[in-house]
């Protein structure tokens, strides 16, 4: 998390994890065109529980939120419920007051474009439906993952969503047959080369 630890080398030491944001509470302080596209990748993402605190009552941003637009800032009492809390278009000494107390309250805190202030980067990603590619500098180059995105959504077009549909059914009735997860792998990687979807 960009903190050293006294058994780990120092640097930051990543896990890429995939989180379920259909329950989860979270909390997005935003400002401006950066707000708006990280609550667009929430809806994205489908995160039913978000709260959107933002001094813009109008404009993009605030009809996107709707209801959800909270007031211009989270108490504390809002921080400690919620279990992810990202920040954006906010200035470095709001960025950085706004961080803190949501590490008080031990709450997982990602600031846009600010990589000291960050426990986890979002990584840019590429949606298929379920297929989920996504691409991560560790916060260092955001430029760099921008691009391997776009390279990506040319090699993976929306065809993709289908494709996994197919085979998770394959998958189910292989299953079904009582074939143990060693077999199913094999026979999901040889449908793959019959069907001639990857190079």
């Amino acid at each position: 998390m960009g903190r050293s630890t006294p058994w780990l080398p120092s640097g930051d030491i990543m896990l890429p994890i995939v989180l379920d944001v259909g329950a989860l509470r979270i909390v997005l302080v935003g400002e401006g065109e950066a707000g708006l596209k990280r609550l667009e990748l929430l809806d994205a993402a489908g995160a039913a529980n978000v709260e959107v605190y933002s001094g813009a009552l109008e404009g993009a941003l605030a009809r996107r939120a709707g209801t959800r637009l909270k007031g211009t800032r989270p108490s504390s009492e809002a921080l400690e419920a919620a279990g992810l809390v990202l920040i954006a278009g906010l200035d470095e000494a709001g960025s950085e007051a706004l961080a803190a107390a949501a590490r008080k309250a031990g709450r997982l805190v990602n600031t846009e474009d600010r990589k000291p202030l960050c426990d986890f980067h979002i990584p840019s990603t590429v949606r298929r439906g379920d297929l989920l590619l996504t691409v991560s500098t560790g916060g260092q180059s955001p430029g760099l993952a921008r691009r391997l995105r776009r390279y990506l959504e040319g090699l993976f077009g929306p065809e993709w969503s289908g494709r996994l549909k197919e085979l998770a059914e394959r998958r189910e009735v292989w299953r079904a047959e009582g074939l143990d997860l060693s077999e199913v792998g094999r026979r999901s990687e040889a449908y793959i080369e019959e069907e001639g979807w990857l190079p």
